[in-house]
């Protein structure tokens, strides 16, 4: 165990010299050497914000593009505009145990859980930590193990649950079931709300997680597990916090803007040479609207594509989408993701968003109506669809009625951000065939190798070869 708290060190001195924009702390790393890091509030602090730092450190991380295009290429946001056989693999759902993203999108989030054990491990034990210092930091590990737990779970199903920092107990951990998961990750976010503060650093950014952003993942965590009761009590908390609101419609283009109202957590970019500022925007925004190369485009079958899914006048498609012209002959205009403006800027204007305030509203009238609340869930739904320029929806006339609509708003907010789209389909029962989900309904459509085993993803192949108790799910031996 001396080894392994020696490795968790060097990483705080690694994660503690890229931080320092997240909190006012300079430790030097010789001042971090000599101590320990959990005897003062400063390098404990650095611990946890270095965490967030390395998130959002460099492009196709889990915590900014790969967990985007795995979601919305494997559901039907959009597709790659060049050729990658990876990237193709999610597009046609025929992801391999081989594919890179699949290795990283499992072994990034775990590295973050042990880190958040060790700072859980650490903070509980140490005596010199003040009591405010020594909350937040446990909710804040809690909470990032959790959403770390959420994603794995959604993304692979069943997933070994890790508590602690026994690197050789861990490494051989058989599956555990989802349920469980489930539970653990609920636990975590209900101890991570009653210890975190309600408000913000007093610098105002809103890149380290507070009692709002618990509440939001709560929310979402009682949804997805169909506790749809307690899904409409947590939401309804995050909607009465006073730190947050909706842009009004002529300023939607600010919802992605660093510390924006809707806001409830966000990742600061830690690696801006070049004038970048977040990855997404990056990524997505071509860097010549006359000759794209490598860009992402909005799927635009006539029928099923999500160019078409917009209503007309929807101020999410003409502000949140762009669009750019190749060289081809004749000549093809595509769609892509617009929500980041920025693909460079020596000014650092916009922070990747991972939760926002709408969720809230869209948590809360899917709750509401898969309880028969029609009203109360048409009113959370008008309060979106106000924000993007639309009429009210129409009183649906049962629940099946209401979902659609709840599927219909989701879609058109949440295309190309952390997999939303992927996960509802997933999530969905079929409204056609017993036992089949709602990816079975939309995606064989438009996907002509989909089969109802790519839900989940393959556990990848470096995992198996090392872990004798692991076991590959269905459809990928």
């Amino acid at each position: 165990m001396k080894a392994i708290k020696y490795i968790f060190l060097i990483s705080i001195l690694t994660a503690a010299s890229s931080c320092k924009k997240y909190v006012d702390v300079d430790p030097s790393r010789t001042e971090l050497a000599q101590s320990s890091v959990f005897v003062n509030d400063k390098t404990a602090t650095a611990a946890m914000v270095g965490v967030y730092s390395d998130m959002n450190a460099y492009n196709y991380y889990f915590a900014n593009i790969i967990t985007m295009f795995l979601g919305s290429m494997s559901a039907d946001d959009f597709t790659y505009a060049s050729t990658l056989a990876e990237f193709d693999e999610f597009k046609n759902n025929t992801v391999s145990p081989g594919n890179r993203y699949i290795s990283q999108v499992w072994s990034q989030p775990y590295d973050y859980i042990y880190r958040s054990n060790a700072i859980i491990e650490g903070v509980t034990a140490s005596t010199t930590l003040s009591t405010s210092v020594k909350n937040q930091l446990l909710g804040e590990a809690k909470f990032v193990r959790a959403f770390c737990n959420f994603y794995l779970v959604n993304i692979f199903g069943d997933v070994p649950l890790i508590k602690d920092t026994d690197v050789l107990k861990n490494t051989n951990l058989p599956k555990t079931p989802a349920t469980e998961v489930y539970q653990a990750i609920i636990t975590d976010l209900v101890d991570a709300k009653a210890l975190m503060s309600k408000d913000y650093p007093s610098n105002g950014e809103r890149t380290r997680p507070t009692k709002g952003a618990a509440t939001l993942l709560l929310a979402r965590a009682y949804l997805y597990t169909g506790n749809n009761a307690q899904a409409e009590i947590e939401a309804g908390e995050v909607i009465g916090n006073s730190n947050y609101n909706l842009l009004p419609k002529e300023n939607i283009n600010g919802t992605f803007l660093k510390n924006s109202r809707e806001a409830i957590w966000q990742l600061q970019p830690v690696n801006v040479s070049g004038n970048r500022n977040t990855w997404e925007g990056f990524t997505m925004t071509p860097a010549s609207i006359t000759a794209p190369t490598a860009f992402y485009r909005l799927t635009k079958d006539p029928q099923y594509g999500l160019v078409f899914a917009f209503e007309p006048n929807d101020l999410r498609k003409s502000s949140w989408t762009g669009n750019y012209t190749t060289t081809a002959v004749p000549p093809l205009t595509h769609t892509y993701p617009y929500k980041y403006k920025v693909r460079t800027n020596a000014a650092v204007t916009e922070y990747s968003m991972v939760l926002r305030f709408a969720e809230a509203y869209l948590i809360r009238a899917e709750a509401r109506i898969q309880q028969g609340k029609l009203q109360p869930g048409k009113e959370d739904l008008d309060v979106i669809r106000n924000r993007a320029g639309l009429a009210p929806v129409t009183l649906p006339g049962n629940i099946a009625a209401g979902m659609l609509q709840v599927e219909q708003e989701r879609r058109v907010e949440f295309f190309a951000e952390w997999g939303h789209r992927w996960f509802d389909l997933k999530r969905w029962k079929s409204t056609v065939t017993v036992g089949k989900t709602r990816a079975d309904d939309v995606l064989p459509a438009t996907k002509p190798l989909w089969k109802s085993t790519a839900i989940l993803m393959p556990i990848p192949t470096d995992v198996m070869r090392t872990n004798p108790n692991m076991v590959q799910n269905p459809g990928y031996n």
